[in-house]
């Protein structure tokens, strides 16, 4: 009995090699700290997490990411978000996704805004030198706006809780310029009956050492119809440190 167990167990540990072969990880953080003292005290700090797993046809992706900035009236900048994305390649090129998005930005006109969605993509570059995919699709976002004040400064607007269904698109490119320098350009849009909201973040990164880089990032953010006294435009540069392993 014994016997057959071990044939048994060698058995499955041959055939499921090459399944594992083709499970393949990569991870990417990214973060940078810069604190000024003097005429002005102010301390801002960014992190950025991507973890992907490809295997076989699937591929999932998880980013997080938060941007935290302070001066000497107090906090003036708290945001957190999270993207979760997983892919189906049902042809070389063409893709099924499902993703979802959850944030919340202490000091936007909204106090968290979630959506998910599903629909199709298509990767028009795959190779070491230039990575270009698009996708579109349709969802649903749920968001709640905070409490905000009427153009005469006094009148109260309570905040409003709104869902509804949503057109999604987004665009990733990224484009090797040299053996150690890189661009990379994410673009987002969701579309609803309220409100739309887009992001491009883009960065350029100069490779370090083998797994490190320096970056420097410069990401926009609109809402088409944020709540009163907010505006619609917030933008953010960085310059972060990279590690990047896989």
């Amino acid at each position: 009995m014994m016997s057959r167990l071990r044939e048994y167990a060698l058995y499955l540990m041959v055939c499921m090699c090459p399944v594992m072969a083709h499970a393949q990880w990569a991870m990417k953080a990214e973060a940078g700290l810069v604190a000024a003292r003097g005429n002005s005290d102010t301390d801002t700090a960014n992190l950025k997490l991507e973890i992907k797993r490809d295997f076989v046809r699937w591929k999932h992706r998880l980013e997080l990411g938060g941007v935290y900035a302070s001066d000497s009236t107090g906090t003036i900048t708290q945001r957190w978000g999270v993207r979760e994305q997983t892919d189906y390649d049902f042809r070389d090129r063409g893709f099924w996704f499902v993703s979802g998005r959850y944030e919340e930005d202490r000091f936007s006109g909204f106090e968290y805004q979630a959506s998910y969605g599903t629909g199709l993509g298509w990767r028009f570059f795959d190779d070491p030198v230039t990575q270009l995919s698009a996708q579109i699709g349709a969802g649903y976002k749920a968001l709640r706006s905070r409490d905000s004040l009427s153009a005469d400064g006094i009148t109260l607007i309570p905040g409003r809780r709104e869902a509804n269904a949503i057109a999604q698109g987004s665009i990733d490119f990224e484009h090797q310029l040299t053996e150690t320098t890189k661009v990379l350009n994410k673009f987002l849009v969701e579309s609803g009956g309220h409100n739309t909201f887009v992001q491009n973040e883009l960065s350029l990164q100069v490779k370090i050492l083998s797994s490190l880089a320096l970056a420097i990032g410069y990401t926009v953010r609109y809402n088409t119809d944020p709540p009163e006294e907010f505006t619609t435009t917030d933008t953010l540069t960085t310059l972060n440190l990279v590690y990047e392993i896989g």
